[in-house]
């Protein structure tokens, strides 16, 4: 499966790939559940990006981001709204993390 038709789809293709830890999302970084590291923009890793619109509706629009910690090299994935609904802080976020 080279490009994910949906959400789900992208997750589990991430899950097959080994992208499987748990990461939450502050204002200002994204917490690895594995070895604790708050990642800020200049650590966190985005190793894979999906983005789904809705076909009608803007409020349809997702991210799922494939994610490399920076201390310790854990992957997981990052699911959130994207466009109007999205969280500003998370999208500030990720629009300065490198990938």
């Amino acid at each position: 499966m080279d490009a994910p038709d949906t959400v789900t789809d992208a997750v589990r293709l991430l899950e097959l790939d080994g992208y499987r830890s748990d990461f939450s999302v502050t204002d200002s970084a994204v917490q690895c559940h594995t070895c604790g590291a708050a990642n800020t923009s200049t650590h966190l890793r985005i190793r894979r990006r999906y983005r789904f619109e809705g076909p009608s509706d803007p409020a349809d629009e997702a991210i799922v981001l494939g994610v490399e910690c920076g201390e310790c090299n854990t992957k997981g994935i990052v699911v959130s709204a994207y466009g109007p609904l999205a969280d500003a802080g998370l999208l500030a976020l990720v629009n300065r993390l490198p990938h």
